[in-house]
């Protein structure tokens, strides 16, 4: 509710207005029911015309104005719920950036964009349809209750009798669906997971003719959310028509009492249909609180579910300001084991190395090994469970991630490109980049002649995620956009996989001749591509087989000695 109210903040005129404007208009309401029996009793019965006329335009006139309140009240309305639902998805999308890999990695994907997108929907309605009814609502069941007791006090002991009966069976069909809807929510964060698997490896269940197993798979998840929704909405069901069957009743019985009571003479017709109409109102306004009820016991589900993220702290804490005495690239490892949140085992275990400024520092080892998980240390993507990482003498732990990320350009294993040109891409290496740095850049990349082959030059469109260009393609254009910003430090993590012999070679030696001498860490499976590195380690199993140049290497580890067996001469592989 904090979290609500925080949102709404900057939309207090409108969060006041709107249920303010809608108890005016449901005075207009409630002035109708009066208005009717002064036609039947004063205008009808006595056969005066002009009353009937002059009552009837005083309702037209409630009407309009009722109207009127009522379109303004829905404006401000939805100007707070639209302003507040914008500034949840604003401070979520902050909030996912600034939490480290290890959050992103236990929240997953599919559960992050369903708590942007469906949670703050719900959200949303639920703002936009409580600021109009909550008060609304039991303003006009309880004006209508005194209005009775104003017209006639024994047939309004039925609305006293009716009302608390309704509440109960309300708030308990209520009281019972919220813990449900939150269990739906959490279904379909696993069916939009299991969607969003499929659809970015497609390719994959194609080559693997796993379309029809997972389709299976989708079925069972997604008839699973079915299940939990049929279930939680039997329950909401029983609302209306219990609901119904107890105002329908309490209709007969002010029928009944009423009829009575005008043989009587005690009740006037005009009365008993104003209380029949008050009766109605009720019936109305009773089944809006509850349908409001079940949406905001929903919303305020998916309103915990946004609050956990924007609680959430992230594990990478900024422990201090330091800043090098001067930015040269120098990189060390000291003891450094790492092990990933909710893991068995160290993905790293005791890893000690020194890179120099301007050195090419190489790393090999098997899949799974823990290349990636190394180099991802020195931007601080994750933080070490043991030992320390220091870039030109400082821990990274007690630098700014921002300017410390500023140091590092990261190639990822995985070519990313955004929707936009080849420019626009090539610019978040460095904004204020002319066209002259970013050829430079492409060229050191050897992506140069993909560019000048596209008619568009560096405003060729990118499709998302670079669909419109190859693997090697994206590779280098990568690449390229990280030079771009002339990183103190370049992280290439298995980015030249799809690369031919000869372009490697070549952009290694592109590499050696820039400018500014990065620091470079080459992760690759590939000898051919550290065979000049200054320095080389391998890792097994998160522990460092042997380190040194490839020559020593070759002469002392005999895990290296076998990988360069297996890609020079065709040798028999053997399990590490």
């Amino acid at each position: 509710m904090k979290k609500l109210l925080f949102f709404l903040k900057k939309y207090r005129k409108e969060s006041i207005l709107s249920p303010l404007l809608k108890m005016l208009e449901a005075l207009t309401d409630l002035a109708v029911p009066l208005l009717v029996a002064m036609i039947v009793d004063d205008g009808v019965a006595a056969g005066d015309r002009a009353v009937v006329i002059r009552t009837g335009l005083l309702m037209v006139a409630a009407a309009l104005a009722g109207l009127l309140l009522a379109v303004i009240a829905q404006y401000f309305a939805a100007r707070a719920s639209a302003g507040a639902a914008a500034q949840m998805r604003h401070d979520l999308f902050a909030k996912i950036q600034s939490l480290s890999f290890t959050e992103l990695d236990r929240t997953g994907t599919a559960t992050l964009i369903t708590r942007m997108t469906s949670d703050v929907n719900q959200v949303q309605n639920g703002i936009n349809m409580g600021l109009r009814l909550l008060l609304r609502s039991p303003f006009i069941v309880f004006g209508a209750l005194i209005m009775a007791l104003l017209i006639d006090v024994p047939s309004a002991l039925v609305f006293a009798l009716a009302i608390p009966l309704l509440g109960l069976v309300v708030f308990t069909i209520i009281l019972s669906t919220m813990p449900l809807y939150r269990g739906v929510q959490h279904k379909l964060d696993a069916v939009l997971g299991r969607t969003r698997q499929n659809l970015s490896g497609v390719r994959v269940l194609r080559a693997f003719c796993k379309e029809e197993e997972e389709s299976e798979q989708f079925i069972l998840s997604n008839k699973d959310l079915m299940r939990a929704q049929k279930f939680v909405g039997a329950i909401s069901a029983i609302l209306n028509p219990a609901t119904y069957l107890i105002l329908n009743l309490a209709i007969v019985a002010l029928v009944w009492r009423g009829a009575v009571r005008i043989d009587s003479g005690d009740l006037s017709q005009g009365q008993l249909i104003a209380l029949y109409n008050y009766m109605l109102q009720i019936l109305v306004e009773l089944i809006k609180l509850a349908n409001l009820i079940i949406l905001l016991s929903r919303s305020g589900a998916c309103m915990k579910r946004i609050g956990a993220v924007l609680d959430m702290r992230s594990s990478l804490m900024v422990k201090g300001n330091a800043v090098p005495e001067k930015a040269e690239g120098r990189v060390e490892f000291e003891h450094v084991s790492l092990r990933y949140s909710g893991a068995g085992a160290d993905s790293l275990q005791n890893i000690s190395l020194s890179c120099g400024a301007g050195e090419h520092f190489g790393i090999i080892g098997a899949t799974g090994s823990g290349k990636t998980s190394l180099v991802q240390l020195i931007p601080r993507f994750y933080d070490c469970t043991e030992g320390c990482v220091r870039v030109d003498g400082v821990d990274v732990r007690d630098m700014d991630p921002t300017f410390l990320r500023g140091l590092v350009g990261y190639v990822p294993q995985k070519a990313v490109l955004f929707s936009g040109s080849v420019r626009e891409n090539l610019l978040w290496g460095n904004p204020d980049a002319t066209d002259e740095e970013l050829w430079q850049a492409l060229r050191a990349a050897q992506a140069e002649e993909v560019i000048l082959n596209k008619p568009g030059g560096l405003d060729e469109p990118v499709e998302q995620d670079g669909r419109n260009f190859s693997g090697g393609q994206r590779q280098r254009l990568c690449i390229a956009r990280a030079l771009v910003g002339s990183p103190r430090i370049l992280i290439l993590d298995d980015s030249s996989s799809a690369l031919d012999y000869a372009t490697d070679a070549a952009l290694r030696a592109a590499l050696r001749s820039l400018p500014w001498h990065p620091t470079v860490f080459i992760v690759s499976q590939r000898i051919s591509s550290l065979r000049g590195a200054d320095r080389i380690i391998v890792l097994e199993e998160g522990l460092c087989a042997g380190q040194g140049t490839h020559d020593e290497l070759l002469k002392d580890c005999e895990i290296y000695r076998e990988i360069d067996q297996i890609q020079t001469e065709g040798g028999p592989v053997h399990a590490s």
